[in-house]
């Protein structure tokens, strides 16, 4: 059963990624969860380089979060993401939700990454 998940996960990731990519104008915001943390990072696929990168094990957030798994800290996570990038002179991204649904804590990262000050 988890097999299947993980290979309809990447399915939807290969066909959402065939159709986006990130530029240095507009970066690609990726999302990755596992169970017990969430990542974001924007990345310009043109040269492969992260330009900027947050995720609940992040040294400014670390010691703030009582559980890393949930809603709460998948926002944290968005604003941290929004603050980097924001500091990095980037406003515009294109959101990646990496075969996830856009549900729950990757819906709570992106609309506090749109809070934040991104704009996509």
């Amino acid at each position: 059963m988890k097999n299947k998940k993980i290979l309809a996960r990447m399915k939807r990731k290969r066909r959402v990624r065939s159709r986006i990519r990130g530029t240095p104008e507009r970066p690609r915001l990726n999302v990755y969860r596992s169970p017990k943390h969430i990542y974001a990072q924007a990345i310009v696929d043109t040269t492969g380089q992260t330009v900027a990168s947050a995720s609940t094990l992040s040294p400014e957030l670390k010691g703030m979060l009582r559980y890393t798994g949930n809603i709460e800290a998948a926002q944290k996570v968005g604003e941290l993401i929004a603050k980097k990038c924001l500091e990095k002179g980037i406003q515009k991204v294109v959101f990646d939700r990496g075969g996830y649904l856009y549900h729950g804590r990757v819906k709570a990262l992106a609309e506090a990454a749109r809070a934040g000050g991104l704009i996509f």
